[in-house]
């Protein structure tokens, strides 16, 4: 089925038992949310340890990351990969393959991120 029947057809989607009436609300239930884009963003280049990753995102508390790695590993976004072969504990993320398909989307919302930030407001730097 094309794309455009299947818009004609105006099916619910149902992701994580959820429905949703439209694919943008099907979408923002696997990737919506103050801080899962970020996360996201913070991985298109590749692997990051918990601790980079909480650096990284100032703000974030570290009960929310974990959360919301765990979620985004539930929904198959993110990989979570654990080296326990000898202390200390080290646990890796990384974008799935299903993940991989979102780094274009993300790459957009960090150019449309800039350029609000150019029109609509200013950057701060730290000196």
């Amino acid at each position: 089925m094309d794309r455009k029947e299947l818009f004609d057809k105006k099916p619910k989607i149902k992701i994580n038992d959820k429905i949703s009436y439209c694919p943008t609300s099907a979408a923002m239930e696997l990737i919506g949310g103050k801080w899962k884009s970020v996360i996201l963003t913070h991985l298109i280049d590749g692997k990051k340890r918990y601790n980079e990753l909480r650096k990284e995102i100032p703000g974030i508390t570290e009960r929310t990351l974990s959360l919301q790695l765990k979620q985004l590993e539930a929904d198959a976004i993110v990989n979570r990969r654990v080296f326990t072969k000898k202390p200390p504990l080290k646990v890796e993320y990384t974008l799935t393959e299903f993940g991989q398909t979102l780094v274009p989307i993300l790459n957009l919302i960090v150019e449309w991120g800039l350029h609000a930030a150019e029109t609509k407001g200013e950057f701060l730097f730290d000196e």
